[in-house]
């Protein structure tokens, strides 16, 4: 296999703009800065206080806020300041958000130039059920006004066990960058990769909007296993249970099992159940553990800035996707009515631990048993005419 150094694709960049000063959005603008000493860096942020404060004293005074930010990086409200002549955009906003934020901008996004957009939200649309991948295509490229059409704009999707502190104090971490193109996503990589961050290109953009999406829905259940007083077992079977009907809900979708079994799939899923800083473990826990309802649990986190938890809206979007795509998903389904308040977490689990105990069938795609047949016999066709071509020369070399 070939080997690729570091930044190899990186391009000279003057400008990249990140969308978002959350902390994953300040973890974003710190890694590509870093690796471009000379780019201007901008975080385009709706709060004054975060631009004061990172144009002042050079800090995300709500996120990550113990961190001093590189000297290349600031901040504005004026999204016209923040997009013009900008090369590449980083898209740090939640999928719930994203696309009323886009109508918002799209105008000032330069129509000239390519300019490539990494989108690192999760989730899955709740009213249209989109992943990153089909929504950010409909809103850049289907707009009903050509004007407002951003045909120039070439999408990538960065996903992975990633969590915003550790990526900016330089923890060994990796990701998948995932575009439609290797092209694309090789050139994407070479934004972000360094000596303390991985990052591997691929072209299953499913595959990883997949896997950033789901894996935030099993650790709300994670953390409601923890709330409830249970150890690590709980936790190694709902981890792995789930990861397997991901991968059964990916593979429908058209995404490559590959894909969800490694670090975009069952690496994020890992961190996410298991790490101490999960926002959506942190629903879960607190869901199970105190005498809250779901709607207060995230009211608490709101008025304290903790960060969104994109599973809590992901979980109801991805019960319809498996009703629509017909998968067997129970685990997927019980956080849905855990969300609603149709069931506790301890009757979830009940639910979960007496269902039948069938053999895994084999993940495969709708249609495999037809593409397989048809494959065997594309085979055996050629087998045929092949080995008639070698009869008929050596009998023709015999005649001679």
């Amino acid at each position: 296999a070939k080997t690729y150094p570091l930044c190899i694709f990186r391009d000279m960049v003057k400008k990249i703009c990140v969308f978002g000063s959350g902390s994953f959005g300040t973890a974003m603008a710190t890694l590509v800065a870093r690796n471009d000493p000379l780019a201007d860096v901008v975080i385009l942020t709706r709060r004054e206080d975060v631009q004061r404060g990172i144009n002042v004293a050079h800090k995300n005074p709500t996120h990550c806020s113990e961190f001093t930010l590189s000297r290349n990086i600031r901040a504005t409200t004026n999204s016209e300041d923040a997009l013009r002549n900008a090369s590449v955009i980083v898209h740090a906003i939640p999928l719930q958000s994203t696309e009323q934020f886009l109508d918002d901008v799209i105008d000032h996004i330069p129509r000239l130039g390519e300019i490539v957009f990494v989108s690192t939200s999760k989730g899955i649309e709740t009213e249209t059920l989109e992943l990153p991948c089909h929504l950010l295509e409909r809103v850049l490229y289907r707009q009903k006004k050509k004007s407002r059409r951003r045909t120039n704009v070439k999408l990538a999707y960065l996903s992975g066990p990633t969590f915003a502190k550790q990526l900016i104090n330089e923890t060994p971490s990796g990701a998948v960058m995932a575009a439609r193109t290797m092209a694309l996503s090789r050139k994407a990589c070479g934004y972000f990769a360094s000596p303390s961050f991985r990052c591997y290109p691929s072209t299953d953009v499913v595959g990883v909007c997949v896997g950033g999406a789901l894996k935030n829905v099993v650790a709300i259940l994670a953390g409601g296993l923890e709330g409830m007083g249970f150890g690590v077992n709980a936790v190694a079977l709902l981890v792995t249970r789930g990861c397997r009907e991901m991968t059964r809900i990916g593979i429908a979708m058209g995404a490559s099992a590959t894909t969800l079994g490694g670090l975009a799939g069952v690496g994020d899923l890992m961190l996410t159940c298991l790490g101490a800083d999960s926002r959506n473990k942190a629903v879960g826990f607190a869901v199970a553990s105190e005498d809250k309802s779901v709607a207060e649990v995230l009211e608490s986190r709101a008025a304290s800035l903790a960060g969104v938890a994109e599973g809590v809206a992901t979980a109801p979007a991805a019960a319809k996707l498996c009703d629509e795509l017909k998968v067997d998903a129970p685990i997927f389904k019980a956080c849905d009515q855990i969300l609603k308040g149709k069931i506790t977490t301890k009757e979830a689990l009940h639910r979960c631990m007496t269902l039948p105990v069938r053999p895994d069938a084999p993940l495969r795609r709708k249609g495999f048993v037809k593409r397989t047949l048809f494959a065997h016999v594309v085979t055996a066709g050629l087998a045929v005419f092949v080995s008639k071509r070698r009869s008929k020369g050596k009998k023709e070399g015999k005649d001679v």
